[in-house]
């Protein structure tokens, strides 16, 4: 079995602390909170400390945070109803840019893998995406409603645009632009989940998917192609995504995040029960019905519920997670 061997304990946010985001270079995260602050850490040394306080650009708890591609960009997406991107152009970080038009709570914010497109989610059940149109403007592109309830998390595909948003109505949808009449529309529903969709993850290629649930289960999702191998029915000119694996039985609370390593492809959930569990797949598994087993159990990872897990996108197997408890903890995975 793998051990997690905690490295550093942080606390620097007054209550909840909701979600981190590793810098794509993997040397600084950010982290924010119900504190409606964020926090940019840097390593001196052994130490993780605070470099930078983000504060006055929510008046709200900021639910979560996530870099642009490029490193230069965080934006934060707020119970306020708004999406802040920060930036660094003046030396250090400023608010320059607020996105509006949400109802209530916006829960996720991503960024497409070009780094041109900026999706955000929230509790009036829409999905907004944003093209970045130039300095500091950000256009909103399409309004999606294809879910009918509460939508939670959102998260681009590693390489194409193509967009995934995780709702309280069960489901998982995917949508992507049509280049004929530039329209966004929702290309796909997944369905298997029999609770709140919590969050979800591609994998490296894009053509795999995890999602984690209220329901306690983990489940993995392939993209079949027109003219697969498998002969799996495709509608015309698109994919269809089924479920291919599910995990249930390790998990004894709701499962609030998964990270899946780009590098190292195992994978990390953040469960309501204080534990955080690594899964590996299983060498020479079937590909249409893949077997993963459980490599590490973490138990009290956190006091409370484990909110976020990130992979460091370095493949280091550090793996950051942040908790109801207020702390922030950076690991490390042993083989």
């Amino acid at each position: 079995m793998a051990s997690l061997q905690l490295l550093s304990a942080l606390s620097g946010h007054k209550g909840i602390v909701w979600n981190v985001s590793w810098h794509p270079l993997g040397k600084i995260f950010a982290s924010c909170g119900e504190d409606k602050i964020i926090k940019l850490w840097s390593k001196e040394g052994q130490e993780w400390t605070v470099k930078t306080v983000l504060m006055d650009g929510h008046q709200r708890t900021i639910r979560e945070i996530a870099w642009s591609p490029c490193g230069n960009f965080l934006a934060s997406a707020s119970f306020d109803a708004t999406t802040a991107v920060w930036d660094k152009k003046s030396g250090q970080f400023e608010c320059n840019a607020t996105l509006e038009g949400h109802e209530n709570e916006v829960k996720s914010v991503a960024w497409s893998a070009s780094g041109n497109l900026l999706a955000t989610c929230g509790r009036d059940k829409s999905v907004w995406v944003w093209e970045v149109a130039g300095d500091d403007e950000y256009v909103c592109e399409a309004v999606l409603n294809a879910h009918n309830q509460d939508v939670k998390k959102v998260v681009w595909h590693p390489t194409m645009d193509v967009l995934a948003s995780a709702s309280y109505d069960n489901s998982v949808k995917l949508y992507k632009e049509d280049p004929l009449d530039n329209d966004w529309s929702c290309i796909a529903t997944l369905e298997s989940h029999e609770s709140t969709v919590w969050s979800l993850a591609f994998d490296k290629t894009g053509e795999r998917l995890a999602t984690v649930s209220d329901d306690k289960t983990l489940k993995i999702w392939k993209e079949y192609k027109p003219g697969n191998p498998e002969g799996v029915m495709v509608p015309e000119g698109d994919s269809t995504w089924k479920c291919i694996c599910t995990l249930s039985g390790f998990h004894t609370r709701p499962i609030y995040d998964i990270a899946w390593c780009q590098k190292t492809d195992l994978i990390a959930t953040a469960c309501g029960d204080d534990i955080i569990r690594i899964f590996k797949e299983v060498d020479g598994s079937d590909p249409n019905a893949p077997t993963f087993e459980l490599v590490c159990t973490k138990q009290n990872a956190h006091s409370q519920d484990v909110n976020c897990v990130k992979w460091n996108p370095t493949g280091n197997q550090e793996l950051l997670s942040c908790s109801d408890d207020g702390e922030i903890r950076v690991w490390n995975l042993t083989e």
